[in-house]
């Protein structure tokens, strides 16, 4: 696997950054994606939190081959409690957002708290800071990813984000990336702007490599032989 090793933990009602690194063998039980979402999500949610109040957890997982040069391979999944069902709610995104999330040297990021104003993370070669996004909310995607990648300086910045359904908490409202491509399920866009986030920035230089490359390349023939 092609594992960072590497969780940030953003809380957002006191504005601060943290990472941890989990121990291989959750990784081995929870190897990426919407398993290790939902393990994130399960230890940090208390029990009956609102889906759109501060007490829910949003987290964003990449799958365990994001990065990698595998075609189909570059996945996202967001995860938590859902607006519109009650339950646990997860969905799955493509694009360039998770590979973008992967270089930039995170497996998962987890959200908790809620901001007391918009605000947008900027998550870059292994640092990450909540910068304000006052002068975003109310936009649309098309107009925020412009913006953003104006204002960040850099025009491969890959940009998960909502729109205004997501910041009026509509219940079926979904993450965008990339402009047209979503995490389009249970309505995970309404927690993001119930918690004030407008949208995730990432931009990496350091892709993953598997462990043993050689053994990936005669897999990689493989997969192009069926």
């Amino acid at each position: 696997m092609a594992l960072t090793a590497t969780v940030y933990h953003v809380n957002l009602s006191r504005g601060g950054v943290e990472t941890t690194t989990l121990p291989e063998d959750v990784y081995r039980k929870y190897p990426g994606g919407s398993a290790l979402a939902t393990y994130l999500l399960l230890q940090a949610i208390p029990k009956n939190a609102d889906p759109l109040g501060p007490d829910n957890v949003l987290v964003m997982a990449v799958s365990p081959l994001t990065g990698l040069a595998i075609s189909g391979q570059s996945r996202m999944t967001a995860c938590a409690r859902s607006p519109l069902t009650g339950a646990i709610g997860d969905s799955q995104c493509g694009g360039f957002f998770p590979a973008e999330m992967r270089n930039a040297g995170a497996d998962a990021i987890v959200f908790t708290g809620q901001a007391p104003e918009p605000v947008y993370l900027w998550l870059h070669d292994g640092r990450a800071e909540l910068r304000p996004a006052k002068h975003l909310w109310g936009r649309v995607t098309a107009d925020v990813d412009r913006l953003l990648k104006q204002e960040l300086g850099d025009p491969k910045v890959e940009i998960a984000q909502i729109g205004p359904a997501g910041e009026n908490r509509v219940r079926f409202a979904a993450i965008m990336n990339m402009v047209n491509r979503a995490n389009g399920r249970t309505g995970l866009g309404a927690v993001m702007g119930a918690k004030r986030l407008k949208a995730v920035a990432v931009r990496g230089g350091t892709p993953p490599k598997p462990a043993d490359q050689e053994k990936f390349r005669e897999l990689i023939k493989r997969l192009k032989a069926l």
